[in-house]
């Protein structure tokens, strides 16, 4: 006799009433647990579909492809709901934005030797088992049809018993990669890499912390500025999804004058938020508000951004410092802001734009908020990791 599904964790994982967790099923379903952790389905809901990527069940780079994205959204805005919850806050959600299919510009891909040449992909669920996902449905086309070239770079950079990352982005000047190896870099090893480089089109090849070769510029497009962050940065998964966070950021920014951005990366919501005001970006690391320093310098249009290195986690703004701004936007870590925030809440900032990547952390920093007399106006949620676990949100606050 088989058992029901109760409930779906934050993983994906369904439960069954003795606690059992298993992958891939759905709350609903008559199931049979199978010894490696999934389950034959006896009966199935109606929410059940068939995966869209045939490397679903041997790739872990997907969780919950087994679901219709009706349920996806569903849970999603569950997740974030339950964590609103746990602190007694309103939950005045919105709207959710999902990425489409073949969206994601930017991927840490793991590169292995073989015997017949090399082999990139990502690795299955809990395991250094690589898998070879030709026909990935999370990738854009542009990165998938890049893998000869990181199999290439593979062949030169691993041995035949350690594997390399291999960081690629999607830029307007094509593809963007960081290799991060145990290999030294040798003149002779430039000049292998700068070949590999022009016979592959890529745009840029960094290995480790070092930039080998710049083809052409690995712009990034932020608003209407072109900007080149360094080399590995971190980015927005996908366009959409950086689309759909700088929408609601400027959105609770109307009327606003002068603004700071905390954590500002290397501009993506900064240089939008300077075509309509005054901007103060800070941000820990100095190469990225370079590249966002040039960006604007070379831009036409938008109004003054200043910057400033700080470490906002030893060093957060203090009350006296953030007076003169009429909105303050983060975008934090998963770690959240709650330094941070503590002297927002001391501040006489009106209005706070917060994004995020973990709903747990939005949630402790949105209630120190609201207990300053700030109110939560809405929330969005921004799924740009389909088929994962991972949720993105963004907050609106504003007091009198």
């Amino acid at each position: 006799m088989g058992q029901i599904v109760e409930r779906l964790n934050q993983a994906g994982l369904g439960q069954l009433a003795d606690g059992t967790h298993l992958e891939r099923v759905l709350p609903g379903e008559e199931v049979e647990p199978l010894p490696d952790g999934t389950a034959r389905i006896i009966t199935p809901v109606a929410d059940r579909v068939k995966p869209p990527c045939r490397h679903f069940k041997s790739c872990g780079g997907c969780t919950m492809q087994h679901a219709s994205d009706d349920f996806v959204a569903a849970w999603k805005t569950k997740i974030v709901e339950r964590a609103m919850m746990a602190r007694d806050l309103p939950f005045p959600f919105r709207t959710i934005h999902t990425s489409p299919a073949q969206s994601r510009r930017r991927a840490r891909l793991s590169g292995r030797r073989t015997k017949k040449g090399a082999m990139v992909g990502f690795h299955a669920k809990a395991s250094d088992a690589l898998i070879d996902i030709p026909d990935c449905q999370l990738l854009l086309p542009a990165i998938r049809a890049g893998f000869p070239a990181l199999e290439a770079l593979t062949i030169i950079a691993a041995s035949r018993k350690s594997e390399v990352n291999l960081t690629v982005t999607d830029s307007l000047g094509g593809l963007d990669v960081m290799v991060e190896t145990d290999r030294e870099l040798t003149g002779q090893l430039r000049i292998e890499l700068a070949a590999l480089a022009e016979a592959h089109n890529l745009a840029r090849l960094a290995w480790n912390d070092e930039v080998v070769v710049t083809r052409k510029a690995p712009d990034q497009e932020f608003g209407n500025t072109r900007v080149e962050p360094p080399a590995g940065a971190f980015l927005q998964a996908t366009r959409e999804g950086e689309k759909s966070l700088v929408s609601a950021v400027l959105e609770t920014a109307t009327g606003a004058k002068r603004c700071v951005d905390l954590f500002a990366g290397a501009g993506t919501i900064a240089l939008s938020l300077a075509q309509v005001a005054e901007v103060h970006a800070v941000e820990s690391s100095s190469d990225m508000l370079e590249s966002l320093d040039r960006g604007w310098r070379h831009a036409k249009g938008l109004k003054t951004v200043t910057t400033e290195t700080r470490d906002l986690y030893r060093r957060p703004l203090e009350p006296d410092e953030l007076k003169r701004f009429d909105l303050a936007v983060l975008d934090p870590p998963r770690a959240g802001a709650d330094a941070q925030i503590a002297t927002l809440c001391a501040s006489k900032v009106r209005a706070v734009a917060m994004v995020s990547c973990n709903p747990v952390t939005f949630s402790r920093d949105a209630a120190a908020l609201v207990a300053a007399g700030f109110t939560l106006n809405w929330i969005d949620i921004v799924d740009q990791f389909r088929w994962s676990p991972h949720v993105e949100l963004v907050g609106s606050f504003t007091r009198s």
